[in-house]
């Protein structure tokens, strides 16, 4: 397509957000659910963890990337706005040093909060008395033992301190001059521990318990000064794939090089600190000024999640109320093989159940008419039903094929665990494929009935992790469309042998054809437009970064047709722009569960096409990976999808806009308050007491009618 469209050109640096300083949005979109007063408050304490976690992988990968390009010379814009390496770091710094000021300015109030609900968060020195004894017992028999003092002189080196560990700097006045130590504070040890006395209960860090008594470790000097810091690694390593005749054993040495990285963010407790010591600290682990943090309060607030936990049962109305999900209202109480040979199945987690897909994979196993089961996987639990069932598949003669893919980042060591489990137990493990990562999600099952075979095809949005389905949104299809089942077996012969990219029938396939197919459906929603001017695109993803693509929307935008993101994290798009993007609308929905699941809507002049993926619209979801893109045949589930859609788009209380400019704002309205996945708990909730009644009911007895607020608020998104 032309780079200009009218008088203006869209390839102009001011249409487009830098995808970092987009993702430091996100996060703080994250960060403000700490400060929603609908969020109960250790939850809001929750979110601040998730900030925390989110920054530690974006430095690991992100930041780590782009001081790598600035070592090597590299110089080179990037494709969007434009920005250097050198100048993205700025930005990062100057952006991301304020939003870390508010994540601890929204700590500090929160934990004066909790403090009314008779818990308090303090140092050892404001401890009561009468507690002090048990303090010093604690340190004495639990933590001291389990401390290892460095010092460093010419025969004490400075140790390589390990990745995301605290450490405590300590300043000792010999008898000659002053010396320097470090404590590393082992991970294993717990983060915090709690005292009670009467009705309130008192939470003491780890880190304060051992600078409280740090003379007891250097016995006969005089401590003059400590602090508590913490060094972030580079952990995007290269994998050398061409010269690994073993890629599970390459992964193993690629772990250990993991935890030596370079480091790439100082973090230092600000609250009693000299500049001449953290000068020293930054010399020894090598960062620059712009790489340094200080904060008031405790360092890696990912301890909060633990605190929560801790705490969930004393305070559980401070929690969300617990939710269990619910039958999937495509599958009932009705068998999941003998439903999906009839009629496609759709899931919705967390609001509908992942057992369905377990139990998919776990009777297949036990099915002596099972043959075969091939399936991907990318991340799954630590104690995972599927893969037991996949093992107990193997052991009772079953053919199992399994893709684990061991470049799933931070999930290496787990999927090396795992495929070794698998191989042992007798199935086909194989790794992924060279340069590319295998992200799709599918599962094929062939059963053998009276001398015909059966073939059952799952495809999914987000990973087989039972887990990560009670706190992500994912989708699912469970299939036995002909041409989807051929292109399954296509799709894994592809993976597992030595043949050509397969030509498919439904499925489409990275890399490239996603990208493709894509800019031919916005092609044709142009032209459609153009003839009946009822175009409309609806998209949603994690994230939108991939150029090709939001040209091509600038383009529709242009040309009338109407946009509708839903767009989770970063959004490389500006929306709203006269000339360029005013037909396109971008929401982002941050809220109890995780948006993960990647719709993509296009209305054809009323034929609508839609499609579930495991797939954003990022370039290296286009171009290096294995992912899929699916049709959604059965017009009962593309109905449910275009609704759930608009419920999205509907939401005025997790729901921000994006304005021209890419800044976010709340979506306030007249409307009354709507939160879109509070709705979508209710409705799996009616449909699941709905479901018990029909199960208890005696046969001939008439169901009752369904609840007319029910109706309305359905009939609402169908407008």
């Amino acid at each position: 397509m032309d780079t200009e469209l009218g008088e203006k050109d869209i390839n102009s640096q001011i249409y487009y957000n830098n995808r970092e300083l987009s993702w430091l949005d996100f996060n703080l979109r994250v960060l403000e659910e700490a400060s929603d007063p609908t969020n109960p408050l250790l939850e809001q304490l929750n979110f601040i963890s998730i900030f925390s976690s989110n920054l530690d992988e974006f430095f690991m990968v992100r930041v780590a990337g782009l001081k790598d390009q600035v070592k090597l010379g590299y110089d080179k814009p990037e494709n969007k706005t434009q920005m250097k390496p050198q100048t993205q770091l700025r930005e990062i710094k100057k952006k991301n040093e304020n939003y870390v000021d508010k994540q601890y300015q929204r700590y500090n109030e929160l934990i004066s909060e909790l403090a009314n609900y008779d818990v308090k968060i303090v140092r050892p020195d404001a401890l009561p008395n009468e507690l002090h004894e048990q303090l010093k017992q604690e340190f004495t028999a639990h933590i001291m033992p389990v401390l290892t003092p460095l010092a460093i002189d010419a025969y004490h080196p400075f140790p390589k301190l390990s990745n995301k560990n605290l450490n405590i700097f300590v300043d000792i006045n010999t008898s000659d001059h002053l010396q320097s130590a470090i404590i590393p504070i082992p991970s294993l040890i717990p983060r915090f521990t709690a005292f009670n006395l009467g009705q309130t209960q008192y939470i003491v860090m780890i880190e304060d318990i051992i600078e409280y008594f740090v003379e007891d470790l250097f016995q006969g000097y005089e401590v003059r000064n400590t602090f508590t810091f913490r060094i972030t690694r580079n952990a995007d390593l290269t994998l050398d794939e061409d010269g690994a005749e073993d890629l599970l054993i390459e992964i193993e040495r690629f772990l250990k090089e993991r935890k030596k990285g370079a480091s790439v963010r100082l973090e230092v407790d600000g609250r009693s600190v000299t500049s001449e010591d953290v000068t020293w600290v930054m010399k020894q682990v090598e960062v620059d000024k712009e790489d340094v943090y200080f904060v008031e309060g405790p360092l890696d607030l990912t301890f909060l999640s633990q605190l929560v936990g801790h705490l969930s049962h004393k305070l559980s109305e401070l929690t969300y109320e617990s939710y269990t999900p619910q039958p999937p209202r495509s599958l009932g109480d009705n068998d999941v093989y003998e439903l999906s040979a009839k009629q496609d199945i759709f899931f919705h987690h967390p609001y509908e159940s992942f057992d369905g897909i377990v139990d998919f994979i776990r009777e297949a196993a036990q099915d002596e008419n099972t043959i075969t089961i091939k399936q991907t996987l990318y991340r799954v639990s630590k104690d995972s039903p599927i893969i037991t069932s996949l093992k107990e598949a193997a052991e009772n003669g079953k053919q199992v094929t399994v893709l684990v893919e061991l470049k799933a980042r931070f999930d290496e060591k787990n999927n090396v665990h795992w495929a070794r489990m698998l191989e042992d137990a007798g199935c086909h493990v194989i790794y992924g494929m060279t340069h590319l990562k295998t992200h799709s999600k599918i599962a094929l099952v062939v059963k053998k009935d009276k001398n015909r075979l059966s073939s059952f095809v799952h495809l999914g949005t987000g990973n087989y992790n039972d887990k990560t389905a009670k706190l992500y949104t994912d989708m699912g299809i469970i299939t036995t469309n002909k041409e989807i089942v051929d292109d399954a077996i296509n799709f894994f012969n592809y993976l597992s042998g030595y043949t050509r990219k397969p030509d498919y029938n439904k499925l489409i396939v990275a890399p490239y054809d996603i990208r493709d197919v894509f800019i031919n459906h916005i092609d044709r929603e142009i032209k459609l437009h153009k003839e009946y001017g009822n175009g409309n695109i609806m998209m949603k993803m994690n994230s939108l970064t991939d150029k090709d693509i939001i040209k091509k929307l600038f383009e529709a935008s242009q040309a009338g047709v109407k946009v509708d993101l839903i767009i989770r994290g970063i959004c490389c798009l500006k929306p709203g722009i006269p000339g360029i993007s005013e037909n396109i609308r971008v929401v982002s929905v941050v809220g109890r569960f995780l948006e993960h699941s990647r719709v993509y809507y296009f209305h054809n002049n009323g034929d609508s096409q839609i499609y579930l993926s495991s797939a954003d619209a990022m370039t290296r979801n286009m171009i290096k990976r294995v992912e899929i893109l699916f049709p959604v045949e059965d017009k009962r589930i593309a109905l449910r999808l275009i609704d759930y859609l608009k419920v999205q788009l509907s939401d005025n209380q997790k729901a921000r806009y994006q304005d021209e400019n890419g800044i976010y704002h709340y979506v306030q309205n007249d409307l009354k308050p709507f939160n879109s996945q509070t709705y979508l708990m209710q409705i799996a909730l009616s449909f699941g007491e709905r479901l018990k009644r029909q199960i208890s009911r005696p046969s001939g007895r008439p169901a009752p009618k369904k609840n007319m607020w029910f109706k309305k608020l359905k009939d609402r998104f169908r407008k």
